[in-house]
């Protein structure tokens, strides 16, 4: 399939948008952005104060999609999240009180100060796009982003999410501390007032559908796959790593990869989309060996190893 115009254009003014409140990380929002096309969820882990959260309404405002936040605390419950039944007076009957999961964009704000059974509750969502309460099932909104903020697991009071959890979010991403010159434009431009109230809807929750429907024709070839493969492959082989990572990582590479290459404006996929989104992608799915986290070893470290170790193929592009 051919890339619009109309896409380009969707896309660039999406970054830009979000570049208005998330100053030098175009990088990063581009992640995002790729997680939001592939139908994924993301995980954002830094220290606090960096943006993890000014991020996401920036997506949400952005596309103009439904937005609920959830802060996440130790006494938070499962039907705090999913919603529950609730008895009317006046009617007799009990009534389905929705929770905030039932919104586009959801902010799980601080996911690993929750209890491991609340956390849980995000599972069948982010999964499946609906949830059972009480028996019933109830199907959520499309499009369908779970963004979780997550401060690093060494610091007091937290959950680390479970190996089960972490693989159902698509990506991991950080912001990271902006440079000396960025950290003054971000001070610039919340002198007098915050740019995220400022901020305005480039596109409506539809035409995140349609880039959805337009990433899933991107073009992939046979020997791109077989790159994908090869690279899970070299995760569950590597000396560091204690568990490699899973079918459904080799599955959001190549849907990742079709969300890059739309992005970057070209109707197929080369290995280079892949490389773009690896680490993001696999990194976090990689569970150490004890002898790789006493020295220190980051997941990130592997995946970059894999990557240096593998062969990348010359793949064919399709003739129209």
């Amino acid at each position: 399939m051919t890339i619009t115009a109309d896409s380009k254009t969707l896309t660039n003014s999406l970054i830009e948008n979000i570049g208005k409140v998330i100053v030098g990380k175009s990088e990063t929002v581009e992640l995002a952005l790729v997680a939001l096309i592939s139908n994924g969820h993301v995980l954002i882990e830094d220290v606090p104060g960096v943006g993890k959260t000014m991020l996401v309404r920036s997506i949400a405002t952005s596309t103009g999609c439904d937005y609920r936040r959830m802060q996440f605390t130790p006494d938070l419950l499962p039907s705090d999240v999913t919603g529950a039944s609730v008895f009317n007076q006046k009617t007799g009957n009990f009534e389905f009180r929705p929770g905030p999961i039932m919104a586009q964009i959801v902010l799980a704000d601080e996911i690993n100060r929750a209890t491991p059974k609340t956390q849980s509750a995000l599972l069948e969502a982010m999964g499946e796009q609906q949830v059972t309460v009480e028996g019933t099932t109830r199907l959520l909104p499309n499009p369908f982003m779970v963004l979780a903020t997550q401060n690093p697991i060494e610091y007091e009071g937290t959950f680390p999410l479970p190996e089960a959890q972490l693989d159902r979010f698509f990506m991991r991403i950080s912001l990271g501390y902006p440079t000396a010159e960025q950290e003054v434009a971000i001070m610039d431009g919340r002198e007098h007032l915050e740019p995220i109230d400022e901020l305005k809807p480039v596109c409506t929750p539809d035409d995140i559908t349609r880039l959805q429907v337009e990433a899933d024709g991107i073009y992939i070839d046979g020997l791109v796959k077989q790159y994908i493969v090869e690279l899970s492959n070299a995760t569950r082989q590597h000396p560091e790593a204690a568990l490699g990572v899973s079918p459904r990582a080799s599955i959001n590479l190549m849907k990742g990869g079709k969300a890059y290459a739309l992005l970057h404006e070209r109707d197929y996929v080369v290995p280079d989309d892949i490389k773009g989104i690896a680490i993001a992608t696999l990194a976090h799915r990689v569970l150490l060996t004890p002898s790789a986290r006493m020295r220190e070893v980051t997941q990130e470290t592997v995946i970059a190893d894999v990557l240096s170790q593998v062969a990348v193929p010359g793949a064919s592009v399709r003739k129209n």
